[in-house]
């Protein structure tokens, strides 16, 4: 068994790297023509974009069919091996085929190859080599190829492989650019998990409103407030006029303020040492739009008003921590 100096190790990782940026660089010149009649192809799909491709090309063929449907281009993954024993059922007249080989020569593809032209299926093609079987049959050939392996024996797919995948990020991307898929729709597709909870909840999921809402009259002392904030337990009291019009807030931060001017709480009328102009944000909002604002402005309660100027629930910053927006 060798033993490898560690600064050996070190520049073997190194090495792995450069070989995989240069392939990924090399890709750039290759977004041409082709590239733009691939993706006018996928757009003008009304069904899914059928991915293929065997061994490491069939591990990097399922991330790219997922980065896909993620990204507002339904698409899947099918085992060329299987394809042939029954799958290809699953592939329609209104599907695109994308096959990926590296040699261009992979049997499990090339057997499958007829039955697709016979379909009329558009194949978009992503190989190593121009001349390949699979390059020539295609109605668009993308070219991937690398001029040699990370691996020391340039057998292992690595170089080639990262070339791919970088490829099918950029069809993605493209793709999602092309059909104008937004923040809302992305959510709409990562409904699970932090994610979905940051793109899809709404702040009235999380408000404390009606009877939680800590509200006292302009015409109160600040003493009073107090009462109100403490019974509330939110750090702060809504101010509203004889209407019931938000006029202002006062908040923990208020009443250090008080305190050090030297004012009697039992004396001092609420309205003038409330904050007037506080924070506010609408009914319905993202619940991630209210996260920034709170960051923005360094507070923890924000409060959510209607068209009418009243106040119809208070957000802290804990119901975002426990709803894991945060």
């Amino acid at each position: 068994m060798t033993s490898l100096h560690p600064e050996q190790i070190r520049r073997l990782g190194q090495s792995v790297l450069q070989i995989e940026r240069d392939a990924i660089d090399h890709l750039i010149d290759r977004i041409d023509d082709a590239f733009v009649r691939a993706c006018e192809l996928c757009i003008a799909c009304t069904a899914r974009i059928v991915v293929v491709g065997m061994g490491k090309s069939g591990h990097i063929g399922n991330k790219i069919a997922a980065t896909l449907a993620s990204t507002g281009t339904p698409a899947f993954f099918v085992h060329p091996g299987e394809a042939s024993h029954g799958d290809l059922g699953m592939i329609t007249r209104a599907d695109v085929v994308l096959a990926l080989s590296n040699s261009g020569e992979t049997a499990e593809i090339t057997a499958i190859l007829p039955v697709i032209k016979r379909l009329g299926v558009p194949l978009i093609a992503m190989t190593g080599r121009a001349d390949s079987t699979l390059a020539r049959m295609a109605d668009v050939h993308l070219d991937v190829g690398v001029n040699k392996e990370a691996c020391p024996l340039n057998l292992a797919p690595t170089a080639s492989t990262t070339a791919t995948l970088a490829m099918g990020d950029a069809l993605a991307v493209a793709l999602l650019e092309a059909r104008g898929f937004t923040e809302a729709d992305f959510a709409l597709s990562h409904p699970g998990g932090s994610l979905g909870r940051r793109l899809l909840l709404k702040i009235d999921d999380l408000l404390h409103s009606g009877d939680d809402i800590p509200r006292v009259a302009e015409t109160v002392t600040v003493a009073e407030a107090l009462v109100e904030m403490t019974q509330k337990g939110l750090g702060m009291t809504v101010i509203d006029d004889t209407e019931g019009r938000m006029v202002g807030i006062y908040t923990d931060g208020d009443l250090r303020r008080t305190l050090d001017g030297g004012l009697d709480v039992h004396k001092t009328p609420i309205a003038s040492v409330m904050a007037k102009n506080p924070k506010v944000i609408a009914p319905g909002t993202l619940a991630a739009e209210a996260v920034k604002i709170m960051q923005d402005f360094s507070i923890t309660t924000l409060v959510v008003r209607d068209d009418h100027q009243r106040v119809t629930g208070l957000l802290h910053m804990h119901d975002l921590l426990r709803a894991g927006v945060v």
